[in-house]
């Protein structure tokens, strides 16, 4: 007998966990094909150890092929997803193109950038949703603090040694954080002009850092960033951003060379592709992760507006935390739609709490509720992204290891180039090159599947998600 095919599109925490979850229950009595850009599972919330160079960037990729064992792995990005014929339609890295056909489908396809109509933006900034972001944004940063080193200007030398970041949630927190440590260092090894030292300006329009935390972790992290020289400004975000610098909405004009975007994300285009209902651009799913009227479809992690049980008339948040729960759910109501498992379930949470990592041995994090700061909650912070990883745990531990103990290598890898990394990708001259256009043409920087335990903030369950 032919075995039933379940086609899972995306590979971030909500499709990862799905796939995961399915191969155990089925125990090869139904093939999976796992379809996703990439080889690799992305664990977003280590990317700001990868871009300030504490961690190296394999570690934080785990190996599709190597974990995921009765799951095919297709490399390639779902441009349309006809549901009347079930199948699935892709463009495999080289630009050939696919079609996979299905008996269930999960779409778990995250998020993307989420971009504001502001001047200037779309052209000059750097967004923050993957792993070529991340080393692009280490090379950047690394660059312009040599340049303004080597520099006769002293203006010139102060531009180069201001940074802005734009959204003062999980993900442009951690980077204020662990960057302005980086560019401390690389300033001792690259003496500056005299009166120039790195300045980090970390804005927002919320009137709080963290604003989705306890308040109470939202002053700790409020006072670790300036403790650390970072400039908070909040009810302040971007009027406009040019070349040189950033206009500020209370009209103060930042000369700068880096502008840094985590102003949140929204769901991928593809989900509008679809043609099914949504709620805000997310698929809307009943409890059980399934989309109405169309049974053999499932849609988890950010993709999806799941209903939340707990707070009826409400859908879950688009967080990590969710996304790796839901992931684990749609794996075993797939299952059992096959029967090949065990009865189904409706998607329901707990909140376990959260965690931000500050750099160095400083956190911030609430786990089951209880509110710490400090070394205590640097140690639960990285515990948890210890047993949260799905593989590179005696990697990740050794390379924080060594960090502690030896000096980091302020060096450029040139790895990554400006255009191969835009934040908009829709102007003509990039429209060929990786990173090109999303599906629907939108100007959008995309990034893996996300939503999942930790994500750029996370905590014994996540933080912003992407699924």
């Amino acid at each position: 007998m032919s075995r039933p095919r379940v086609v899972i599109v995306g590979a971030g925490f909500a499709g990862y966990r799905a796939a995961r979850t399915l191969a155990r229950l089925t125990r090869n009595r139904a093939e999976i094909i796992l379809l996703n850009p990439t080889d690799y599972f992305l664990y977003l919330p280590l990317l700001p150890q990868v871009a300030s160079g504490v961690l190296e960037a394999r570690r934080v990729t785990v190996s599709l092929p190597g974990t995921l064992r009765g799951v095919r792995t297709v490399l390639g990005e779902a441009g349309r997803v006809d549901l009347d014929g079930q199948t699935v339609h892709y463009t495999d890295p080289e630009g050939g193109t696919g079609t996979l056909g299905y008996e269930r489908l999960v779409l778990a396809v995250g998020s993307v950038n989420k971009l504001l109509p502001i001047p200037g933006v779309a052209e000059h900034a750097h967004g923050f949703r993957g792993l070529p972001e991340a080393l692009y944004l280490r090379d950047h940063v690394t660059r312009q603090v040599e340049l303004a080193a080597a520099d006769d200007d002293p203006a010139t030398s102060a531009a180069r040694c201001t940074f802005v970041v734009v959204g003062a949630g999980y993900t442009g927190t951690e980077v204020a954080a662990h960057l302005k440590m980086l560019t401390d260092r690389l300033a001792r090894h690259s003496p500056l002009p005299a009166g120039v030292r790195p300045r980090w300006i970390l804005l927002d329009v919320a009137p709080r850092v963290l604003p989705e935390m306890d308040e109470r972790l939202s002053r700790t992290a409020d006072r670790v960033l300036r403790a650390r020289g970072v400039d908070v400004r909040m009810g302040t975000s971007v009027k406009e951003a040019t070349r040189d610098g950033v206009l500020l909405t209370d009209g103060e004009f930042v000369a700068s060379r880096t502008l840094v975007w985590c102003v949140g994300v929204r769901p991928d285009p593809l989900v509008e592709a679809v043609g099914q209902p949504l709620e805000r651009g997310r698929l809307i799913v009943d409890p059980y992760l399934q989309v109405p009227g169309r049974p053999e479809v499932f849609a988890c992690g950010d993709a999806a507006a799941v209903p939340d049980l707990q707070r009826p008339g409400q859908f879950t948040s688009m967080t990590a935390q969710h996304a790796w729960r839901q992931g684990r759910v749609a794996g075993e109501n797939v299952a059992a739609s096959l029967g090949l498992g065990r009865r189904r379930r409706p998607y329901r949470h707990r909140d376990l709490g959260f965690a931000v990592d500050l750099g160095g041995i400083r956190a911030a994090a609430n786990p089951f509720g209880v509110p710490l700061s400090g070394a205590a909650a640097g140690a639960v912070t990285r515990g948890y992204h210890l047993a949260s990883l799905p593989g590179n745990r005696v990697r990740v531990a050794a390379d924080w290891l060594l960090d502690a103990v030896l000096p980091r290598q302020g060096v450029q890898l040139g790895l990554v180039r400006a255009w191969s990394v835009p934040l908009d990708t829709a102007s003509p001259e990039l429209a060929r090159v990786p990173g090109g256009p999303d599906r629907t043409g939108e100007r959008t920087a995309k990034g893996p599947d996300s939503g999942a335990p930790p994500a750029s903030g996370t905590g014994p369950d996540g933080k912003e998600a992407t699924s």
